[in-house]
């Protein structure tokens, strides 16, 4: 039986350019998703070996996608396409269940390399990131704990792409009532007052790109 990959992009170039790389070394694309909401949805529906992830998305960024995946699908193996080599981003993606990170400035071959590493238990880190990461991983190494629930990290990523919170609402499934509630909860714990603050917050900590 091939592989069962699921492809997590929101250009539809990128995924039919990977949707042809992959199956033509004999995986099996069973669905694509161009947010990362949809990307935890098909997850649970699907059930994939492997999920690809652009951590550049909207609604919900790859890493924060990742995150809810492992926890509902442990047995995924999660692959991060990026453009980051930052060690304490590589470790945050680690800690989230992400066993791959494909640089995007790579060859295409280090995607199928990635797949095929991850399945087979190792974790596979793109050019840029050395073993002293997965050295810090392993030992241990404390990074600052973060203050917000997964909801209200996607909330914050809501707001800083200027999202209203009545499409917060609509968004999340939500009353209106609830994700404003979300929203200033978020607020509280940050200790920021304006949206301008949240926004630079959630670029400082990549849960957004400039």
């Amino acid at each position: 039986m091939p592989t069962r990959v699921v492809l997590v992009d929101d250009h539809v170039m990128v995924r039919e350019g990977m949707r042809a790389l992959l199956e033509r070394e004999g995986f099996a694309v069973v669905g694509e998703a161009s947010n990362g909401m949809q990307a935890v949805q098909l997850a649970k529906e699907l059930r994939p070996e492997v999920v690809i992830l652009d951590v550049r998305m909207p609604i919900l960024n790859g890493l924060d996608a990742g995150r809810t995946i492992h926890e509902t699908l442990p047995t995924a193996k999660l692959i991060l396409l990026t453009m980051h080599t930052d060690e304490q981003y590589v470790l945050e993606g680690l800690r989230s269940g992400i066993r791959g990170f494909v640089l995007k400035t790579q060859a295409a071959v280090d995607l199928v390399r990635a797949i095929r590493d991850v399945q087979a238990g190792a974790v596979y880190l793109g050019q840029g990131t050395g073993n002293a990461v997965v050295e810090a991983y392993l030992s241990g190494a404390t990074e600052p704990t973060d203050p917000l629930t997964p909801r209200e990290r996607q909330v914050l990523q809501l707001v800083a792409e200027g999202r209203t919170t009545k499409e917060i609402a609509r968004l999340l499934g939500v009353g209106f009532k609830t994700a404003e509630s979300h929203r200033t909860n978020l607020m509280g714990k940050l200790s920021i007052h304006d949206t301008a603050g949240l926004v630079r917050y959630a670029i400082r900590k990549g849960v957004v790109q400039l």
